[in-house]
């Protein structure tokens, strides 16, 4: 059986490879013969594939910069956290001492219907010292978050002892009062011989807020937050 040989001119074959790169317009792909159609789109879709990869590591780079800006701040959390865990029982301890604590305090204000009495203990502390009352006169309830506070000017008179006793008595209270703005005179005209001080003072008194007025507060913090500055 003969054998039928096949001659390829390679050099012929480059030639005929750079012929159909010659001459090519840019402006007419179209019309450009199939190989420099098929590098063109060959070198396309690299050029894309390379550019996708590049800003996809742009942008994790990115990332990964502000995750690493991150750190510092999150291992300064996490110490912190890890104490509060480590100090978790002693935390509780001392948050259970404060709840304790204004518990005690609670049961000092008087509700509303109390401080008619806790208005008439302290007349009657100054009374029971022998003081004679020339004010006693109750002020404008201001109303703070979760309590009340009564401000009450008090000018009393008598003998220096017995105001010191009465100051001593009013801050004895079984319910919170504080004297604020207080002055001690001795008085002018016909009784300055008597050998009397007068007292003039703000006796300031607190109550807690029942449920109604502790709602009221709220709402109307909440729409005080609500109005634009």
């Amino acid at each position: 059986m003969a054998t039928k040989s096949i001659n390829f001119d390679l050099n012929a074959w480059f030639e005929g490879v750079q012929d159909q790169f010659r001459g090519l317009n840019p402006k007419e792909p179209g019309q450009w013969p199939l190989l420099p159609k098929m590098t063109a789109f060959i070198a396309a879709g690299i050029a894309v594939v390379v550019l996708g990869w590049l800003l996809m590591l742009s942008d994790a780079q990115t990332s990964l910069d502000t995750e690493r800006a991150r750190e510092p701040t999150l291992k300064e959390d996490f110490k912190g956290k890890l104490a509060q865990a480590v100090n978790l029982p002693e935390l509780r301890k001392q948050k259970s001492q404060v709840e304790e604590y204004v518990t005690q305090l609670e049961k000092q204000l008087p509700g509303k219907a109390e401080m008619d009495a806790l208005l008439s203990d302290i007349n009657q502390a100054g009374l029971g010292r022998g003081l004679q009352f020339e004010l006693f006169r109750p002020g404008q309830v201001v109303v703070k978050d979760y309590y009340a506070e009564l401000p009450i000017s008090l000018r009393v008179s008598g003998r220096y002892h017995d105001i010191g006793a009465f100051a001593a008595d009013v801050s004895n209270l079984s319910r919170i009062v504080t004297l604020h703005n207080l002055s001690v005179v001795a008085p002018t005209g016909k009784d300055a011989s008597s050998g009397n001080l007068a007292m003039e003072a703000t006796a300031r008194t607190y109550r807690y807020l029942d449920a109604t007025e502790v709602a009221d507060q709220k709402k109307a913090a909440a729409k005080a937050a609500k109005k634009p500055s």
